[in-house]
């Protein structure tokens, strides 16, 4: 399974997929489910299915959301709990970009995360 949770809105997604889509065959680039997850939400099961690959919530919580602050969260001691129940209420608490290839995980924008994917990717 090949499949990108992604934001159009935020730019730095918008690189990596470039990135990515340049690092790589047509054909291939293709063969990736992408999802926009402000206009489709991440199901239940979606967030079980990469929760499993992550380890944990909290790494694909994105504590850089405005929405993180607006909401005191950064003065709460959040749980596992409250990390999941967070990224199914709002698109907005997920890393970005997450992409999935077969049972290999990238989440965030970091410059480790984005060269290990194109390494990945370029390995095939």
């Amino acid at each position: 399974m090949k499949k990108i949770y992604y934001l159009k809105t935020c730019n730095t997604s918008v690189r990596i997929l470039k990135q990515l889509k340049e690092a790589v065959s047509e054909e291939y680039y293709k063969s990736f489910t992408i999802q926009e997850i402000k206009t489709q939400a991440l199901t239940v099961d979606q967030l079980e299915e990469i929760y499993a690959l992550a380890g944990t919530y909290e790494s694909l919580f994105s504590k850089r959301a405005k929405k993180y602050t607006q909401m005191g969260l950064k003065n709460q001691a959040l749980t596992e709990k409250d990390f999941r129940r967070l990224l199914l209420d709002e698109y907005t608490f997920l890393k970005r970009p997450v992409i999935r290839i077969d049972n290999a995980i990238f989440i965030g924008n970091t410059k480790k995360n984005v060269q290990d994917l194109l390494e990945k990717v370029k390995g095939k």
